[in-house]
């Protein structure tokens, strides 16, 4: 029997990649997956992105050989590549930018985003993916303020302070009951702030007239103390010296701890929720004692009269950094997407291959490289990433400061071997 000769009606494939891009299918959003460059109602758009992607044709065309053979792609398939290898790099980039900035950042402003990840709290143009931000202490911050509320130095936690009468041989008195009983008066400071919550009594004590040494003592003037002897005591002849002013802040301390320790005839202590008070008070007692506490806060609860950042950035994931405007990345970047777009385009190609292993002709069967090209595809794509983020990672801030410091230092040791003569005018 003779082979009949077959009468295909196309010799051609139904999709083949053409050898340049158009801009009319190019312009048009629907053909990217998320269109967030192409799109000229977004803050993104950029005629320059269109004008890539066309290009991004050519290159994965004459890359991939198809004017050997065909490539059974299309235009879409290549400006989706361009678009994700876009997206990637912007990925990659604000994840290091966010290992340079989460120590500064913490409880600075977040914001809100979009489906694309593009902010919809701001206006077009405040992007802060392109801002250099000022260093700060940021969680170390945080752990000085709370030691600085325990060492009674500042701090951002409320210190409040309630008072109660001293009765007649009365020597316990039950602090809970206290501060309970006045928080629920609104012109308190602490109203609805303890209720039977934890409180940490930080200083008990009673006010006493003015000391007679303060006209002698600290508030004589600044700079002119006498020589460290009793304020009270100094005659005409008495030798007065100069010191800093450092030195007047230290005596008033010692003035203040001396009244408070030395000066006190009662003392304290407190079991549970009870305040003993030593001696037993009598006829002759302070009529008010004061008490000095500061209320249980949970972690992330943020005072009215003082901010502290609690509702800001806390991690990664809420830093304000959205997708980076493809003008704003320059020639190596633009480099990086080429040819990661080039490899995502080969994954395409390579799962559109993988359906067919073979594709039978008359006499033989023509075999497809679709399982190659997915394993190329994958480790190039490894590959770039890998390239950028140890570049990256070598750039950061923390990595600048490193190199700075060997600048210096190398250049001082070579300062050292550079002749020093001697100039006779």
């Amino acid at each position: 029997m003779a082979t009949p000769t077959l009468t295909p009606s196309s010799q051609a494939s139904t999709s083949v990649l053409n050898s340049t891009g158009s801009y009319s299918v190019a312009s048009t959003t629907s053909n990217y997956p998320y269109g967030l460059y192409a799109d000229t109602s977004s803050d993104l758009y950029d005629a320059s992105f269109v004008t890539g992607a066309v290009e991004q044709v050519t290159f994965t065309f004459r890359k991939l050989g198809g004017d050997v053979l065909d490539i059974e792609l299309n235009e879409k398939n290549i400006y989706s590549a361009y678009e994700e290898a876009v997206l990637e790099y912007s990925y990659i980039v604000n994840v290091h930018q966010s290992k340079n900035i989460l120590h500064s950042s913490l409880g600075a402003t977040t914001g809100t985003f979009d489906s694309d990840g593009q902010r919809t709290d701001i206006n077009s143009g405040s992007q802060v993916e392109l801002k250099y931000p000022k260093f700060e202490f940021g969680y170390n911050k945080r752990i000085m303020d709370q030691a600085s509320t325990v060492a009674g130095i500042g701090g951002t936690v409320p210190i409040y302070s309630a008072s109660f009468s001293l009765v007649e041989s009365q020597q316990d008195y039950d602090l809970q009951t206290i501060i309970s009983s006045s928080a629920t008066d609104s012109d308190e400071a602490f109203y609805n702030k303890v209720g039977n919550n934890k409180v940490t009594i930080r200083r008990v004590y009673y006010k006493t007239p003015h000391a007679m040494w303060r006209f002698y003592g600290y508030y004589g003037g600044m700079n002119a103390v006498g020589n460290m002897s009793t304020y009270g005591m100094f005659a005409d002849d008495s030798t007065f010296e100069v010191i800093p002013p450092w030195q007047n802040k230290l005596q008033a301390q010692a003035y203040e701890d001396a009244i408070y320790t030395r000066n006190s005839h009662y003392s304290y202590e407190i079991k549970n929720n009870n305040l003993r008070i030593y001696p037993i008070p009598g006829t002759v007692s302070p009529d008010t004692m004061w008490i000095e506490f500061t209320a249980e806060q949970e972690p992330w609860d943020e005072q009215a009269d003082r901010k502290n950042g609690v509702a800001g950035v806390n991690n990664m994931n809420t830093l304000p950094l959205a997708n980076i405007p493809y003008k704003n990345i320059n020639s190596i970047g633009k480099q990086w997407i080429r040819r990661f777009a080039l490899a995502v385009a080969k994954e395409t190609l390579g799962q559109i291959r993988s359906k067919f292993g073979a594709i039978p002709i008359p006499g033989n069967n023509v075999t497809l490289n679709g399982a190659a090209l997915l394993s190329e595809a994958a480790a190039e794509q490894k590959t770039l990433r890998e390239e950028l983020q140890k570049v990256l990672d070598e750039l950061t801030y923390e990595k600048i400061t490193e190199i700075q410091k060997n600048m210096v230092n190398n250049t001082k040791d070579t300062v050292k071997l550079y002749p020093y003569f001697i100039y006779q005018g």
